[in-house]
């Protein structure tokens, strides 16, 4: 039988799986997680006393019913899960796993929905302790029932801003303000757009930003993170109206939407190309998510789109796999006229809240830029002269890029910073190439004893 491997266990790696079993193969599904869910859909450990609707919100039914699917299909051993894993390289059919040992996962075709993580721009002081990613303190939320602060700030642009903020709120924490980098006149360029794809969608958007009342202030422009012994200390900012505010608060939560995770497709030969409308590099893929031979991708690795259109690219990569295999398949038409109503919805949306480019093209030299290497700004607009302006050679010079996260929270600020000093595009600097491993390893799992001579 056709060994198909995905890599991701959200929405679109489950729908992906169920397409793949409909049609009589059994798929091995490796994610990094302990349950299936995904980062919208994460689950907390079992016996956690909050109940979904707590955790999920208008969003319970659906998570419960994706949940229980795929539990169905580990149960019934339509599928093999692979929890607790990372995929850490890839070499020619095979996966290196990484769990409590190293493993080689064999495939004939790669399925990869690997999501997205936190997008973050700089701020003067966000390297001082306190200070979050909302991806990171949206986990803490629901996987731990933990507020990351005693009072908190949330700052940065995007629809999951104002989700946090609410979520926060409901579960009792004190969230001192909400602030977007986004003023309301470009949050209602894109405001038409949005309400003519997904009007409900944009209707609970609504009702949710409403919800936070005078905690929310667009146009915020985020001056300086203030810290002490203890960690974040007050956020320093300058209203719409142009006048200094400062805000007392132990905790700082930083994002602007999110950045597709690429790592792997680029791994695995697929060719990237600068978006500008998400702005960042995104994959090639066609409508169900071909991106090479025996490659196929699904979900916010693909494009920056959403739970609801992760789940149709899950299935559409199940479809142009059987499809490529000359199995019966479901007609992908109308997935295909759903997932373009979610991109324009998506291209709206990012309109609407755009990356503060200008803002971290006018860092000072003394912010720290590399969070993991603690580069400044002006170390890296220092080295320029010697590197040019090219991602990788001034990654060499300065190391930004060279720590824990491999550049997925600093490469993107870093591009800027090159792009602004040299007076080029942004995506002309270009991006840092992937690498393996794609995480961290412990190199006693990665090293194996040699086989002993006769």
């Amino acid at each position: 039988m056709t060994r198909v491997l995905i890599v991701g266990a959200g929405p679109a790696g489950i729908r992906c799986a169920q397409t793949l079993v409909e049609a009589g193969l059994h798929p091995i599904v490796v994610d990094e997680g302990q349950r299936a869910g995904g980062q919208i859909y994460r689950r907390p450990p079992e016996g956690f006393s909050r109940t979904a609707a707590q955790l999920y919100g208008s969003e319970a039914a659906k998570a419960s019913a994706l949940h229980g699917l795929f539990d169905q299909m580990v149960a019934q051993g339509q599928v093999s899960y692979l929890p607790g894993r990372s995929v850490v390289a890839l070499g020619p059919g095979v996966a290196h796993v990484l769990g409590d040992a190293q493993e080689e996962v064999p495939f004939d075709r790669l399925v990869l929905a690997t999501g997205a993580t936190d997008r973050l721009a700089p701020v003067p002081g966000w390297q001082a302790g306190g200070v979050y990613s909302l991806g990171g303190a949206q986990i803490a939320l629901k996987a731990q029932g933990v507020a990351l602060g005693q009072r908190i700030v949330l700052a940065g642009s995007g629809p999951l801003l104002t989700l946090l903020g609410v979520q926060l709120r409901k579960a009792g924490a004190d969230v001192a303000a909400v602030l977007d980098t986004a003023s309301l006149g470009m949050q209602a360029r894109g405001a038409a757009g949005m309400t003519l794809a997904r009007p409900l969608v944009m209707a609970r958007g609504l009702m949710m930003r409403g919800r936070l009342g005078r905690v929310f202030h667009a146009g915020a422009r985020l001056d300086r993170i203030e810290s002490g012994p203890n960690g974040a200390e007050a956020l320093q900012w300058t209203n719409a109206g142009g006048k200094a505010r400062r805000i007392a608060c132990d905790t700082v939560v930083l994002g602007w939407h999110l950045l597709a995770d690429t790592t792997l497709a680029e791994l695995a030969g697929a060719q990237l190309g600068w978006n500008a409308v998400f702005h960042q590099w995104l994959p090639q893929a066609d409508e169900l998510g071909r991106a090479g031979e025996a490659l196929y991708l699904a979900g916010d690795g693909m494009r920056i789109l959403g739970a609801d259109a992760a789940d149709l690219s899950g299935r559409a990569a199940g479809i142009a796999c059987l499809q490529d295999l000359g199995l019966a398949h479901p007609d992908p038409k109308p997935i295909l006229r759903k997932s373009r109503r979610m991109t324009r919805f998506a291209n709206a949306m990012a309109r609407s809240f755009p990356w503060p480019a200008e803002a971290v093209r006018r860092l000072p030299d003394d912010a720290v830029l590399c969070r993991c290497e603690g580069i400044k700004a002006g170390e890296l607009r220092a080295n320029l002269p010697l590197s040019g302006p090219e991602a990788n050679r001034a990654k060499s010079l300065s190391r930004v890029g060279m720590g824990r996260c491999q550049g997925r929270y600093c490469q993107l600020a870093g591009a800027e910073v090159i792009a602004a000093a040299s007076g080029r595009a942004v995506d002309q600097v270009g991006r840092l190439r992937a690498q393996p491993p794609v995480r961290p390893v412990p190199i006693g799992r990665w090293i194996k004893e040699a086989p002993k001579a006769d």
